[in-house]
């Protein structure tokens, strides 16, 4: 027969003693953990600027291309239309039209499907840069602009910026391709 020694004894009742954690440890995993959601947090703030900056500049490129695309397909020029609050795609002899009604002679824009234009996200504004220009042009209320794509497949090259606040983003576009050649992104 085996019989226990009092090392073995010891040993056993030591390794059967269940620890819980000490109060100076509950405190040092709550003080990470906060400082863990605390920086979450600041990055969901500037990470939805960002994310509403580029989601626009996706939508508008989206729409330079369908724009080249289309004005190659129809042999008509097509153009973007750039309004306050509003990008449309429509051919090039529909672009910058003001159309007036009733008695206050209030500006009417012509409707188009949801798929042919981007509705800026509130608070963000719009401004261009033509080719061989210095100045930035923004869309204000009596303003239109119009960025031409060609049936050869030739479009104007521009630049888009958007500003949200202190965020802003600014786009270059290609003129062969009518896709964004380079990108700057700043969000605050």
């Amino acid at each position: 027969m085996a019989y226990l020694t009092p090392q073995m004894i010891s040993a056993v009742r030591t390794s059967n003693r269940s620890r819980g954690f000490t109060l100076l440890e509950i405190v040092v995993v709550l003080g990470i953990a906060a400082m863990v959601m605390g920086g979450a947090a600041g990055f969901m703030i500037y990470s939805s600027d960002e994310r509403a900056l580029r989601d626009i500049s996706g939508q508008i490129e989206l729409l330079a291309k369908r724009a080249r695309t289309t004005s190659i397909l129809q042999q008509t020029p097509y153009a973007l239309e750039f309004r306050v609050g509003i990008v449309r795609l429509l051919p090039l002899a529909r672009a910058g039209i003001v159309s007036k009604k009733g008695p206050g002679r209030e500006d009417v824009i012509e409707s188009v499907d949801d798929d042919k234009q981007v509705i800026l996200k509130d608070g963000m504004s719009l401004s261009i840069l033509r080719w061989n220009s210095a100045k930035w042009l923004t869309t204000e209320k009596n303003t239109i602009h119009v960025w031409r794509f060609d049936p050869d497949g030739l479009c104007e090259p521009v630049s888009i910026r958007l500003s949200l606040e202190k965020s802003w983003s600014e786009d270059t576009y290609h003129p062969l391709t009518a896709s964004i050649r380079e990108s700057q992104l700043e969000v605050r």
